[in-house]
């Protein structure tokens, strides 16, 4: 079973999730906004992420631009950041069994859905 991190009130993240449904039913969706992101929730993503921590992040936002561009930080760092500042987070986010892929474009949920057959 997936894990999907999704925001509703993203265009990105509903067509993600739209396309993850026309393939499967088999996921629980967490509305990371809401409902927050556990520090172990975060853990797993960054161990299934398995790249740079700072590529789940959307730069394009404020508070991006404003108080993290041009530095550097550790993953804990960023694990921090993101948990304070869940809206820095790319989506929607699919996490599978082994790895972790960001459903934008929805074509990307493609590399994760053999998962289901594991």
């Amino acid at each position: 079973m997936f894990k999907v991190l999704h925001n509703p009130r993203c265009a990105r993240s509903r067509k993600g999730l739209e396309y993850l449904r026309s393939k499967t039913n088999d996921f629980e969706l967490i509305n990371y906004l809401s409902e927050g992101l556990t520090e172990n929730l975060l853990k797993e993503v960054f161990l299934k992420w398995n790249q740079k921590p700072q590529d789940l992040v959307r730069t394009k936002e404020a508070y991006y631009t404003k108080y993290l561009k041009g530095k550097n930080f550790s993953e804990e760092e960023w694990m921090q950041i993101i948990k304070e500042n869940p809206g820095l987070l790319k989506r929607p986010l699919i996490i599978g069994k082994y790895k972790v892929v960001i459903g934008d474009p929805p074509s990307n949920i493609d590399q994760i859905l053999n998962e289901l057959n594991d």
